[in-house]
């Protein structure tokens, strides 16, 4: 399997020779099954074989090749003299070495890393009961464990000796520096957390208000969007002949057009995809589930799609990385990330940068187009019209409408 990547008879003996040798072709053939094409996978091999003989004259064993080790390589390659390599920066060496380490610890030959700490039992309790409760999914659940573990390590195990002082001294510390909207999150996941930690028995009931709510006025603020021309160019901005290119305009047109958060198009699977009723299954905040119109525009973006994405692939999300291996995209930021570029090449200037923006751009589009406040609820899968009632601001023509003519002159 060796000979896929390298096809020089000295170079693979040389590789084969090497400390890492016993394991090069093994780990040719997990390449070779995660889809990595010749060059990448030759990247792969070569820095595997560097690694080795880094190992050897610094007399690292190769079962010892943990994180620490790692680093020492990586910062050995700006200075290298190994016979057969070069001095440089090395940009894709991190990855490619990685990908043989955890090859190594695939296979038993350098222990796996420690576990993280595990959350204390009040953090784990608290979490399941917002899964139960509330059906809130893995990422938010990551992001209270967050939260919840930063304020036990300030007002100490013992939930029974809380105090009010106390808990707003733990929540301000948590917050210091950041943001009011990191503020708010954190205060009402506090208040969830103590809500939590009320009805286990564990704490005096209503703790939870003496964390004071963190200003906010309702729609003080304006939706951050872009006109349905800056739209239409991001999309287009996408080369919809090469797969990753198909993928980034379905991708975009989900978001565009159905108003779709990252997080949906993550967990988009085939069996979510109605091709006979033209409608897409979506479950959302809350575990919510909602069928939606699939515009034939948007379909036939997905379908290209599907057709283009590599071969002998078998998984059930919609959406895979644009190169091995073939996994599916991995979180929210993913999303975000194709949006990003995609403005990029478009040459789009916007407030913000993100998969929230077109999904506030297909709201004020739905707007303008004389689409109801209800009905676009419905599109967006808010739980109140007054969340809708926030892109109104931004209809001029409706404002106009109903602003009172201004008395010039006149006195107050």
């Amino acid at each position: 399997m060796l000979e896929f990547y390298l096809q020089s008879a000295r170079g693979i003996a040389r590789a084969r020779s090497s400390l890492v040798g016993p394991y090069l072709d093994g780990f040719a053939a997990a390449l070779r099954e995660l889809g990595y094409c010749r060059l990448v996978g030759q990247w792969c091999i070569t820095y595997a074989v560097h690694l080795g003989l880094w190992a050897a004259a610094e007399g690292v064993p190769l079962g010892a090749l943990e994180e620490g080790a790692v680093r020492a390589f990586l910062a050995h390659l700006a200075r290298c003299r190994c016979p057969g390599h070069r001095a440089g920066l090395h940009s894709v060496a991190r990855a490619r070495t990685r990908v043989f380490v955890h090859y190594l610890r695939s296979r038993g030959v350098v222990p796996v890393p420690a576990p993280p700490v595990v959350p204390p039992t009040l953090v784990t309790g608290f979490c399941e009961w917002m899964r139960g409760q509330r059906g809130s999914a893995e990422t938010t659940l990551r992001q209270y464990r967050a939260v919840a573990s930063a304020l036990l390590g300030r007002l100490g195990p013992d939930p029974a000796r809380y105090e009010a002082g106390a808990v707003r001294a733990a929540v301000h510390e948590v917050t210091g520096g950041h943001g009011t909207a990191t503020a708010r999150y954190v205060a009402k996941v506090a208040r969830g957390f103590l809500r939590y930690l009320a009805v286990a028995g564990r704490c005096r009931p209503g703790l939870d208000a003496a964390i004071l709510p963190v200003a906010n006025w309702r729609r003080a603020s304006l939706p951050r969007y872009v006109s349905a021309d800056a739209v239409q160019r991001i999309i287009d901005a996408c080369d919809a002949t090469r797969p990753e290119g198909a993928r980034d305009r379905a991708i975009l047109l989900l978001l565009a057009r159905l108003g779709l958060r990252a997080g949906d198009i993550v967990g988009l699977e085939l069996r979510d995809l109605d091709w006979a009723a033209a409608r897409v299954r979506v479950v959302g905040k809350g575990r919510r589930e909602a069928r939606l119109p699939l515009p034939q525009e948007v379909g036939e973006a997905i379908l290209a799609y599907l057709r283009a994405r590599r071969a002998g692939v078998t998984c059930d999300r919609v959406f895979l990385r644009a190169r091995a291996p073939w996994r599916p995209l991995a979180t929210s930021s993913c999303v975000s990330a194709i949006v990003k570029r995609a403005m990029v090449r478009a040459a789009v200037a916007a407030p913000t940068r993100g998969a929230h923006l077109l999904r506030h751009s297909a709201a004020t589009a739905m707007l303008r187009d004389g689409i109801s406040l209800p009905a676009i609820a419905v599109v967006l899968r808010h739980r109140s019209v007054e969340t809708t009632a926030h892109y109104a601001k931004v209809d001029t023509e409706l404002l106009r409408s109903v602003a009172q003519p201004w008395l010039g002159g006149a006195p107050c």
